[in-house]
Parts: structure tokens; sequence; C-alpha cells
């Protein structure tokens, strides 16, 4: 096989340690290898960059150890062109497991060019994605806080569900809050009641009768607190991702364009991909990525499985919550695709299918710089 790397390092990172092994072919053919053993302390990643760098290494390449390798590729990839590999792709010799041999291996990969690097965004895109992530997991957070309201309030048959849609709206959160102060009358909780609800007065009346305790009014107080809290913090990560976002408004207004993509949608699609489509060569390297793309496991002529592949769990759920937004909309391909689909597919394998054609749409969009247009005719829908 051809050398590709004369001089390069593999890593294997570890939460404490980091062994690393430079290896070199020289002029005469002869391999040489070195192999050094740092601590993941700021201190020991500088000296593990002055001791590559001394031994001009070009290039770096590690697994994707859990979270431990993000600080060392931060550190690194200002000074070396670092490789990032997803773990499954590293192939050990069995009964040769050590620190060390992970470390000659990576490395022997690397210099025959043998490794696929996992793409890494840029920094400010990282950034974006950190607070993206964080701000989704904060919402669900709050659902999940929502989901012990209602069930509090069902534990004390109140029946506020039964009747408003949204029970934590303004006016479900008034008749909350009068419970939690000890106002047990049905008729002047219904009347707290706002704007299109007050004509469901009577049915409140009925569903606010029920048994509130002293225990009950505890669990609520702190529940709506924690909601309130959690709100106040998902505002400051949206006011922050606004600012995170001004470069890259162009491309989140491009997709702001595509039926069903709404502006969290856009920032969380821009967080994950970033505005760049040159490390993905076509539209099908960007699905194979992200997972949406059908698997392919066949042996002696029989196909075994037809699952999408692993993918970024954080766009595959956006672009399916856009699908099924999609779908909903007129007189659109998506919407239509999905009708048909489904008719022969099911429901949740046409979400996927159309999900899959929206994110080969947005990799055109974002590669070409253009805008969506329409086309939807009875004819189109394949």
């Amino acid at each position: 096989m051809d050398i590709i790397h004369t001089c390069c390092a593999g890593l294997d990172v570890h939460k404490r340690t980091v062994v690393a092994c430079v290896r070199r072919i020289g002029p005469d053919g002869a391999v040489s290898r070195e192999v050094r053993t740092f601590s993941t302390m700021t201190a020991e990643l500088l000296a593990l960059s002055d001791w590559l760098e001394a031994h001009g290494v070009s290039h770096v390449a590690m697994e994707s150890t859990g979270v431990y390798w993000k600080p060392i590729f931060n550190l690194l990839e200002g000074t070396f062109e670092v490789i990032l590999v997803n773990a499954h792709h590293l192939k050990q010799v069995p009964g040769r497991k050590t620190d060390v041999k992970d470390a000659e291996w990576i490395a022997q990969l690397l210099q025959y060019g043998l490794l696929s690097p996992s793409f890494i965004p840029p920094p400010e895109i990282r950034e974006l994605r950190d607070l993206t992530r964080q701000r989704t997991e904060m919402v669900r957070d709050r659902a999940a806080v929502a989901n012990r309201i209602q069930k509090v309030l069902e534990d004390a048959n109140i029946k506020l569900s039964s009747v408003a849609s949204d029970v934590l709206g303004v006016s479900g959160r008034a008749m909350i809050r009068a419970l939690i102060d000890g106002q047990d009358d049905p008729a002047q909780l219904a009347d707290l009641a706002r704007r299109r609800l007050r004509g469901k007065i009577p049915e409140l009346k009925l569903a606010l009768h029920g048994r509130v305790t002293d225990h009950h009014r505890f669990l609520l107080q702190a529940l709506l607190d924690q909601i309130e809290l959690l709100e106040g913090l998902i505002a400051r990560f949206d006011a922050q991702i606004e600012q995170a976002m001004a470069p890259f408004t162009a491309a989140a207004d491009r997709l702001r364009g595509i039926p069903g993509v709404g502006e969290q949608a856009a920032e969380v699609i821009v967080a994950e991909l970033g505005p760049d489509m040159t490390p993905f060569p076509t539209a099908g390297h960007l699905s194979s990525w992200a997972g949406m793309c059908p698997g392919n496991n066949e042996s002696a002529g029989k196909r075994r499985t037809g699952k999408t592949t692993k993918g970024s769990q954080w766009l595959r759920t956006t672009l399916v919550q856009v699908a099924w937004a999609a779908s909903h909309t007129k007189e659109t391909i998506f919407s239509a695709c999905y009708h048909r689909w489904a008719k022969r597919l099911g429901r949740k394998k046409a979400l996927v299918a159309v999900a899959h054609k929206i994110l080969v749409v947005i990799y055109h969009l974002l590669k070409d710089r253009t805008d969506y247009q329409e086309h939807w005719s009875p004819a189109k829908v394949a």
C-alpha cells in the first residue's frame, strides 16, 4: 500500500490519559515508532502538542471517545491536521488490545490513508450546536414538568385538560395559581378564563370541581416554579442563539422557505450541518451521515434489513418534525409524497422518507445558495 503521510500520530484517548504514538517512515523505508503517555490536564496537553510538533508530525488521528476527545481536538486543530474517527470503524487485531497497541494501530491506519474522518464543523458552528442542543434538552424538560403538573391535577380530580387545550396557557396558569392560593370555588376559578375559553365556563365549573389538598398545592407550586425557571432559561438561550446565528442569517432564511421549516428548526439544521456543504460531495453522502438513508445489508441474494443507518439524533429528530409539519401543508410536494407513501409504507416510514427528501432539498439550497421554489403538481409525485 502507498504511504500517505510520512510522519503522523495516533492518539488513544481516555478520561485521565492520552497515549500518543508517533510513526515515521524514513527515506530507506524503515519504520520508527515512539510512544508516550500524557495526562489530560491542559499543561500536559500543551506538552503533547509541543512533542508532536518537535517530531514533525503533520496529521493526528484519534477515536471519538465520549466527550473526552473534544478538549484535545480543540487544542490541536490549529497546529495539526486532526482527524476524528468513529470508534466503530477501527478494528483492532484480536488478542493485541492495549492502549499502546491502540495508538500504534491508529497511527498505522492513518499513515496508509485508511481512516475516514468524521465531520467536524468549525468552532462557531460547534458553539451554536451546543446552544441548540441544550435548548432542546430544556424544552424536553419543560414538557416533562408540564406532564407532572397534569398528573397532580388529575390526582386532585381537576379535569382542566378536558376543557382547555393548553393547561399552562394564560387562563390555565391563573386557575392553577388560584388553586395553590387555596381557592376551591369552581365558579370563581372558572371566571378566571380568558378570551375564547370564556365560552366554556359551564364546562370549566364542572372540570374544576375536585379535591385539592395541601399536598397537591405544594406539588403544584414546586412544579410551577420549575416551569417558570425553565422558561426563563429557554428565553436566555433563544437570545444567545439569535446572536450566534447572525453570521448565518442567509442560510437560515433559505431554510425557512421550505414547507414545515420554522425558525427553531432552521437554527437546529444550521447548527448541525453548518452553511457549507463542501464536506459532503453529494446529497447521498449527507443523507448517510445524517442517518436518513436506508441501510444496505444483503447476503446470498437476500436483503436482510432496510433500516436507516445511525446518524445525528438531533438532526434526525428535527427533520422528522419538519416532515410532519410539511405533511400537513396544502399543495406541496412533501404533503403529496407523504399521503401517497403512507398508503404503501405506513405513516412512520413515510415520515422518514419525506424527511430524507427534505434533507436533499436542504443540501441543494445550501450548496447552490438558492431559494426554495415549490413546483408541486400531481404528476411530479414520485
